[in-house]
């Protein structure tokens, strides 16, 4: 069967929408941030109250899922929000993803057990994965590319916060109010954004003579995500590398990559283009940004736990270490996003954005038990001003490659795949960082210090810092030997990703909005007029 290009199901003319005023937008801009952050907050809220819900529910064998579950049905629908977005408008679908959320949480800070927690939580990430995309796409509906970038900006000031905030408004929510506050919480700023998204968020209307629902694609797609997320949370931690559970699920996998593949080549509206691919700039600027989740990832996923071992620090107090990457993160955005406003020039900055965070990384794997605790937030500090460079200009760059009729679902791809880098960099420092750490302790301490018959399994900060200083001392050594090393293995990704992103072609940012069917098969490697 022929392939047929999405964008050529309708042939009509290029229209300029009409501007939006400056205080329409405004107002829209503060629903779609309200949507993104609670997309953004839930995805680490919970980790400061995991231990009190695994001893409220008594589901310790159940307490990876409750991370697991969101993180995987959001990465799932990502690009079935963007493509259905793209085909049928994004408001309706924004306010669906945002009452599904909200309703999820309701269930969950209801729930009697840990089994309905988790598949609240996977509703929940249903919801999520639509907050995430369609608040970064309804934006390319009424904002110029050329003015997008004060926006992109502050959008990643968001995940700023949240990386940091959401930790620390879980530990504070748990150790007063409670942990199902964490959920509640969710109720009213979900109303908001409903509301703000039916007042304020007018998007033009989508004509198009083809709806095809691409049912198949969403169902392999999903089979095929489902296998590289569990890939990445269960390889080195739940099961062993080399174990026939893992070594199973990456052939099922690789298959069912393939049959996506199939199946998309000849699907009439593919959920995931294969023509996405044929754009270098859409390819390089999805590496690069995989490779910036790895480094991101693999930092924040394990830096609060070095904080509480080898400086003896509570939970909140090393959250709150963290927030020199926050703060650094949010002025980098903020500046970069108005500077590509004000010059239309953008290339630069994401390649100079990840070398700051190669760099970031290669440093912490320096770092020693002598090294300076604020010489430590330095160097976080980097990583995030490298990420505020680069991560929202990435995604600036894949939406003024495409014409408006695939924006959605080019911002959902790059966003999909940026997902799944982070969930593989967590998962290859934390499985690195386990085997060293295996190896580094063997034959150092006694066999079961902790008397849960587990071995060093059981190990918290608590129990390490209320050990003699005798086997104390051995233990934190070895978490600094075994985790700061590791980024030095994932610092040249970031390089690669820098190198690639030398090879993007920079394109005249569009200074009208325009709503254009047609013209999908213009080539990226030629610059275009400017509009």
């Amino acid at each position: 069967m022929a392939v047929e290009n999405p964008a050529t199901t309708t042939r009509t003319p290029k229209t300029e929408q009409p501007e939006a005023s400056h205080r329409t937008v405004l107002l829209m801009f503060g629903g779609l941030m309200v949507a993104m952050l609670l997309a953004s907050l839930n995805t680490t809220v919970m980790s400061a109250a995991l231990p009190t819900i695994v001893g409220e529910l008594h589901g310790a064998d159940q307490m990876s899922w409750v991370i697991t579950s969101y993180i995987l049905a959001s990465t799932i629908v990502m690009p079935i929000y963007g493509k259905l977005g793209d085909q049928f408008g994004r408001k309706p679908l924004l306010i669906v993803a945002i009452s599904i959320f909200t309703a999820a949480s309701a269930v969950g800070a209801l729930a009697p057990n840990m089994l309905v927690l988790i598949i609240a939580r996977t509703l929940q990430g249903l919801g999520a994965g639509g907050l995430f995309i369609l608040a970064q796409a309804t934006i390319a509906d009424v904002v110029p590319a050329r003015d997008r970038g004060r926006y992109a900006g502050i959008m990643g000031g968001v995940f700023a916060v949240s990386s940091v905030a959401g930790p620390l408004l879980g530990g504070w929510l748990t150790e007063g109010p409670g942990w199902r506050w964490t959920l509640w919480i969710n109720l009213p700023l979900g109303a908001l954004a409903i509301i703000a998204a039916i007042a304020f968020l007018h998007p033009p209307r989508i004509t198009r003579v083809k709806r095809k629902i691409d049912l198949l694609g969403m169902v392999t797609l999903a089979v095929a995500t489902s296998g590289v997320v569990l890939i990445a949370s269960w390889g080195g931690s739940k099961y062993a590398w080399t174990s026939p559970a893992i070594i199973g699920l990456v052939i099922a996998t690789v298959v069912a990559w393939l049959i996506v593949i199939g199946v998309e080549s000849r699907a009439t509206e593919p959920i995931m283009p294969l023509d996405l691919f044929r754009k270098r700039s859409f390819n390089l600027t999805t590496i690069a940004g995989l490779f910036a989740g790895v480094g991101l990832f693999g930092v924040i996923s394990y830096m609060p736990t070095y904080f509480q071992m080898a400086l003896g620090v509570s939970s909140t107090h090393a959250g709150l270490l963290m927030v020199p990457m926050m703060t650094t993160m949010l002025v980098a955005s903020i500046i970069t996003g108005r500077t590509v406003t004000r010059t239309g020039r953008y290339k630069v900055l994401p390649i100079a954005g990840s070398l700051l965070i190669s760099l970031s990384l290669a440093l912490l794997s320096q770092v020693a038990l002598s090294t300076p605790t604020w010489l430590i937030c330095a160097c976080i500090g980097i990583l995030g001003a490298g990420l505020g460079m680069s991560i929202q200009i990435l995604i600036l760059i894949v939406q003024n490659t495409f014409p408006y009729s695939l924006v959605g679902t080019a911002t959902a791809a790059n966003n999909y795949f940026r997902q799944i880098g982070a969930s593989l960099g967590a998962a290859l420092v934390g499985s690195i960082f386990v085997a060293r750490l295996s190896d580094i302790l063997s034959g150092k301490i006694p066999a079961d210090i902790t008397g849960a018959g587990d071995g060093t399994k059981s190990l918290t900060p608590e129990v390490v810092h209320g050990l003699p200083a005798a086997i104390q001392d051995p233990i934190v050594n070895a978490y600094n030997e075994a985790l700061m090393p590791v980024y030095l293995y994932i610092s040249p990704l970031l390089v690669i990703g820098a190198i690639l992103l030398c090879f993007v072609v920079e394109k005249p940012l569009a200074t009208t909005v325009q709503h254009d069917e047609a013209d999908a098969s213009t080539t990226d490697d030629a610059v275009a007029a400017t509009p």
